[in-house]
């Protein structure tokens, strides 16, 4: 579906930019004919600047650009929300989000949500382990596959005992711990929670096509 442009008397259609990873919206911006079709072709967020009376592309200064994965016109045609993944914070103060207040406490995200910012953590030290070779997480990609299977073993079992002796408290931090070795796991084999959630859904469509009935 094509934005509709003539609808708005100064041509600028909202456009809400959202994670597409962890669903956060990150901020509002307005687009143009121009800067829709810039947008689409080379695939990074460009608004139409109303202060600076000009095309701008979110990064150009900062680097932090918003990558697009999809782009969703909303039923009028005249507003659009775009999913992106964001190359670091999106507002100019440094946040994450436009709509963070530093006041406020911050609103938590989602347990999906977190998991894909905390994925988004682990390939980053996985990618640049220079940024912070101390980390745990660095550490564990420099021991390599072995060290790094070794400890989603461990953890398996341990989230397995204290689930077996009830033992809520532990089994949270234990399954904490599975989730995140899990996590480093996947980096180091070159797959994603997105890997693993479609053949989540792939099974979940099989078994839910079995179960119908004609």
């Amino acid at each position: 579906m094509e934005l509709d442009f003539n609808k708005m008397p100064d041509g600028l259609i909202p456009a809400v930019v959202q994670d597409s990873a962890t669903g956060q919206v990150l901020m509002l911006g307005y687009v143009n004919e121009e800067a829709w079709e810039k947008t689409r072709t080379e695939g990074r967020v460009t608004f139409f600047s109303r202060s600076k009376n000009r095309l701008w592309t979110k990064g150009e200064t900062s680097g932090n650009f918003l990558r697009v994965v999809s782009l969703h016109p909303d039923c009028d045609q005249d507003a659009v929300l775009i999913r992106a993944i964001p190359d670091g914070p999106t507002c100019h103060r440094g946040t994450v989000s436009c709509f963070e207040q530093p006041e406020q406490a911050a609103v938590p995200a989602a347990p999906v949500g977190f998991l894909a910012e905390l994925e988004r953590l682990v390939q980053r030290r996985y990618q640049h382990p220079q940024e912070d070779p101390k980390s745990y997480t660095a550490s564990l990609f420099a021991k390599g596959m072995p060290k790094i299977a070794q400890k989603v073993g461990e953890e398996a079992i341990e989230t397995v005992i204290d689930a077996v002796a009830g033992n809520r408290a532990g089994l949270s931090g234990e399954a904490a711990d599975l989730l995140y070795h899990l996590l480093v796991l996947l980096t180091a084999s070159g797959l994603t929670l997105e890997d693993v959630v479609a053949v989540l859904r792939q099974r979940h469509s099989t078994i839910s096509a079995g179960t119908r009935r004609e």
